[in-house]
């Protein structure tokens, strides 16, 4: 329905239009969501703040406008990202989060997400709130870091990560390759976790975080080719074609870094990680590092099957991956995760899958 309403655009010329359709089609993409219901209004409709349903036309409405949009529609996403995330673990309570760190480069508010967060789930006042903004597609990683380094500074520490991107309000309708590749591939979704350094009273899997790392691909490589600015008519994202060959030829040193941790994995990591979680900013990227870290299509189905059934939700993706491989993987796999941003920027996790700890 998305790629023949974005076709149907008329400051789209003939070489747009099949760029569009090739684009969605060879996207890996069956099914994506929105909080913005009005691209299934009916034709005879009024028109929305983004669609008019009775001309087919996409509408401008102003950047203060999709924040607004953003305020109501994520709030309620973080905050049952996050009660759902609390109860599924039944031996923690709302009087045990002492952190809250919320995730979203798609919208701005204060008092923000993590405020709203405390205040719904009933959280103490007293709860140490962060907001991690605009970094784009990688930042659950920072957020994640985050909660380790508080469990490591204090064992009675409860870390609430949460994870609510709307990607979909910034969609518009432009002829630029970015634009096209853009609306075919992001969409909307939250997710959350919790970190602590208490051993879990449940029998259900968890991860183990390991260690991360972080690192940039060389100066000058990449930096204009993965970008995320404000327009006066939503966010524009820039994302070039040349983005999957960049990955690919520098993913394997984006990498040492992380496996120099790990020693015992000596000089073949790769067969010493079974499972992968590699954020699906689009299939020619998952194929790129498929290609070039010689990973199985087995290794790649988590990331392919998310992709397919949820698009590239930004931030909120590889929390699903994950959650993915919690469900499946064997105890004590080890879980290798990496996401790419803005700069080009790589980050990048190791993590062991752990059960009966209850």
């Amino acid at each position: 329905m998305i790629r023949d309403i974005i076709r149907s655009q008329p400051e789209l010329d003939r070489l747009a239009q099949r760029l569009t359709t090739s684009v969605f089609n060879a996207s890996g993409i069956d099914q994506r969501h929105s909080v913005v219901t009005e691209f299934q209004a009916d034709p005879d409709a009024s028109p929305g703040l983004f669609f008019d349903p009775s001309t087919g036309r996409l509408l401008t409405p102003s950047t203060g406008a999709r924040n607004e949009y953003y305020i109501v529609h994520a709030t309620e996403l973080f905050v049952r990202a996050a009660g759902a995330a609390l109860a599924a673990c039944p031996g923690l309570t709302a009087d045990d989060i002492t952190h809250v760190v919320t995730v979203s480069c798609t919208g701005f508010y204060a008092p923000g997400p993590e405020y709203a967060i405390v205040r719904a789930l009933g959280l103490r006042p007293n709860v140490s709130r962060f907001h991690v903004g605009f970094m784009g597609c990688y930042a659950a990683f920072p957020a994640l870091k985050m909660a380790k380094a508080f469990c490591e500074a204090d064992p009675s520490a409860v870390v609430l990560v949460v994870c609510a991107e709307l990607c979909t309000i910034h969609m518009h309708s432009a002829r630029d390759a970015d634009t096209l590749i853009a609306n075919s591939v992001f969409a909307d979704g939250a997710a959350a976790a919790v970190v602590s350094a208490r051993t879990p009273a449940v029998s259900a899997p968890v991860l183990r975080l390991d260690h991360f790392e972080t690192t940039l691909t060389p100066a000058g490589v990449g930096e204009a080719d993965m970008a995320w600015t404000i327009g006066d008519q939503g966010y524009d994202m820039v994302l070039s074609t040349y983005v999957p060959a960049i990955i690919e030829a520098h993913i394997g040193d984006a990498l040492a870094p992380l496996f120099a941790h790990e020693p015992a994995l000596g000089d073949d990591p790769l067969n010493g990680i079974a499972q992968w979680a590699i954020h699906p900013g689009g299939r020619s990227i998952l194929d790129k590092v498929q290609a070039s870290l010689g990973l199985s299509d087995e290794q790649l189905h988590p990331s392919r099957e998310i992709l397919r059934q949820y698009g590239n939700m930004s931030s909120a993706t590889v929390l699903f991956i994950l959650a993915d491989l919690l469900r499946d993987a064997g105890s004590g796999d080890r879980v290798c995760a990496m996401a790419f941003g803005p700069g080009l920027t790589v980050e990048s996790g190791l993590m062991t899958k752990l059960t009966g700890l209850a």
